[in-house]
């Protein structure tokens, strides 16, 4: 397994690890966040699966997203915003199988599938989607 990448942020400052709640009689040590609205302060988990060559189009999410490619090859572009509309910020992001990517709430991105994906992806509250 490859070595995860760091995007946009860092597992320990992103706010999907948060809110996790002991549960009775489990083994010490054991925390979970359920899957959103079951906690109000739960994350939306997603098992997905992207034909190659398929694409999803500048986009932000309301919470903090992190994806595992369990199979596959992607890209992610992060954009910015500016009077003429949106520029390149920034070289492109290959997750590869094994790859982990973390991208802030708000962040405008796209997401291109090189190869077919199988991803875990996991959203900060209810899943949101906002097409720039």
């Amino acid at each position: 397994m490859s070595e995860s990448k760091m995007v946009e942020s860092n597992a320990k400052n992103s706010a999907i690890w948060e809110n996790h709640i002991s549960v009775p009689d489990t083994p010490e040590g054991f925390t979970l966040r359920t899957t959103y609205p079951t906690n109000p302060d739960g994350a939306e988990v997603m098992l997905e699966r992207w034909d190659a060559g398929s694409s999803e189009p500048p986009h932000s999410h309301p919470g903090d997203d992190m994806t595992v490619v369990v199979e596959g090859k992607m890209s992610i572009q992060f954009f910015t915003r500016t009077a003429d509309g949106l520029i390149a910020d920034g070289e492109k992001v290959i997750l590869c199988k094994g790859d982990t990517g973390y991208i802030k709430s708000g962040r405008i991105h796209d997401a291109n599938y090189i190869d077919e994906c199988k991803l875990v992806y996991v959203h900060d509250k209810a899943f949101g989607f906002s097409a720039e």
